[in-house]
């Protein structure tokens, strides 16, 4: 843990830390004072009276939002496991002694963890419908469809550099005792290195998942009828639209909060299976 913390710098002396606490206690004064300001001020304008919470709190209105958190869920659960299965192989196809699928595996990893996943999503929507109509085809392109090809194209580009990261932190000596078992190389990566790649790498594929949950609200963009894109009907609805974006803000905050959860909980089980904490954590520790 310390070789992490000086990775950054010497460890702070009495008036460093001195300095820090005093740095600490005026940062925190100062969000309490902002909260309480923005407290008056939306007390002021009647944001926080009971009558304008009352209907989307019932139980239409509660089934309501449910309907668009089981949606977000569903969506980001369909992304995750393809990001995951596409990002797998790309990651292969890194570590490959063919040059050529190399060079395919890099480009699709430089190419996708480039692009924003909002321009993915909204070219996978309009891009590819505009199209199939210029084809004359009459396949279409669902929200649904567009977010998970969107969201699987940049997440496997990142999923695949974690993947790799944690093959190339197993030592040597796991591939040699593949080689000494008979096992080809690539029974060996399958078999073998896989395995305990994903094992130390958890933490981070968690992480992601959580960054890929907080990605589908970009469906609102293209009118998936999601967890963001509910809140916001309800509240013109109900003529509350700051109290429908609250809600589905909880909403967002109690789902990554669930799987961040998870991801500690994977932490901590790494770091008792190695022995500590390990030290490839993304894809910012691979060299090219």
């Amino acid at each position: 843990m310390s070789a992490a913390v000086n990775a950054f710098g010497d460890p702070l002396g009495p008036r460093g830390r001195r300095r820090a606490l005093v740095a600490s206690v005026v940062s925190g004064l100062v969000v309490l004072v902002l909260l309480y300001l923005a407290y008056r001020r939306l007390s002021d304008r009647g944001q926080l009276d009971a009558r304008r919470w009352e209907e989307l709190l019932s139980g239409e209105g509660l089934e309501f939002l449910a309907t668009g958190l089981v949606n977000t869920v569903r969506v980001a659960a369909v992304a995750i496991v393809t990001s995951l299965a596409v990002g797998t192989v790309v990651a292969l196809g890194r570590l490959s002694r063919l040059a050529p699928v190399r060079w395919v595996a890099t480009t699709y990893v430089q190419l996708f963890r480039a692009l924003p996943s909002l321009l993915l999503i909204i070219f996978s929507f309009y891009g590819l419908n505009q199209l199939f109509i210029d084809q004359g085809s009459a396949t279409r392109v669902s929200a649904e469809v567009a977010i998970v090809l969107g969201l699987t194209l940049y997440n496997s580009a990142v999923i695949a550099e974690v993947v790799r990261a944690g093959v190339r932190s197993l030592p040597r000596g796991q591939s040699e005792a593949a080689s000494a078992l008979g096992l080809r190389r690539g029974q060996a990566q399958r078999f073998v290195l896989l395995p305990q790649a994903f094992l130390r790498m958890l933490p981070a594929l968690v992480s992601q998942a959580v960054t890929t949950l907080k990605d589908t609200a970009y469906g609102t963009v293209i009118g998936f009828d999601d967890l963001l894109r509910r809140g916001q009907l309800a509240g013109e609805t109900t003529r509350s639209p700051l109290q429908g974006l609250v809600l589905a803000a909880v909403g967002y905050i109690v789902l990554c909060f669930v799987v961040s959860q998870v991801a500690a909980y994977l932490e901590r089980r790494v770091t008792r299976r190695f022995g500590g904490r390990t030290q490839v954590t993304g894809v910012e520790d691979v060299t090219t």
